[in-house]
């Protein structure tokens, strides 16, 4: 049995979905209060400021990030299966969640709206978007290095490319609202990293 949501978690929870949406900058605390079902009190109790929340809201979109994308992840040996469970997961338990993200990809929405705003929001979004990059990166180095990969291929370059592109079917999906057009970019993304194999 779920225990009971929190009145502050219900206002990260309500913030997370608003912010996919609308973005940071054009939600303002009254819509927060609304669909949370609060008071200024009530939330201010819970959050000194909006920027408060803004920061609770990234730490629980990334931890819904990892659970979500690299479920399932550590039970697979090989390099290259694994960023192709990666990008599946990115596709089937992460963008297709229009309960959760409304408005798909929250990095994509806040950093596309908060670049060149407030230089701490954009560092804690790039950050994570560094991460994700030097984790393709990675995994296409092993898968080099145990011969999944042609030694001559470039794998800073198909980690950009690839991490580019899973961006580029998130802002796709957001705006098409296509299912058929996500499958097909990712079918075609796992093609061209099978094309990588010796």
């Amino acid at each position: 049995m779920k225990a009971s949501v929190t009145l502050k978690e219900r206002i990260v929870h309500e913030s997370l979905k608003l912010f996919s949406l609308k973005g940071f900058l054009s939600t303002s605390t009254q819509d927060i209060m609304r669909e949370a079902k609060t008071s200024k009190g009530g939330m201010y109790n819970h959050f000194k400021s909006k920027d408060d929340i803004f920061f609770a809201v990234l730490e629980e979109a990334k931890k819904i990030w990892r659970e979500r994308n690299l479920d399932g992840l550590d039970k697979i040996q090989h390099p290259v299966a694994r960023v192709k469970k990666l990008l599946g997961n990115y596709r089937d338990k992460y963008l297709k969640d229009r309960e959760t993200f409304p408005g798909g990809c929250i990095f994509v929405t806040l950093s596309v709206e908060l670049d060149d705003q407030n230089a701490s929001f954009s560092r804690a979004l790039n950050e994570g978007f560094v991460k994700l990059q030097a984790m393709i990166k990675r995994l296409l180095d092993e898968g080099k290095e145990s011969g999944e990969i042609r030694k001559d291929v470039n794998t800073e370059f198909v980690a950009q490319m690839i991490f580019s592109a899973m961006l580029g079917a998130s802002v796709i999906y957001g705006t098409e609202k296509s299912a058929a057009g996500l499958n097909r970019c990712f079918k075609a993304l796992i093609s061209y990293l099978e094309s990588l194999s010796p």
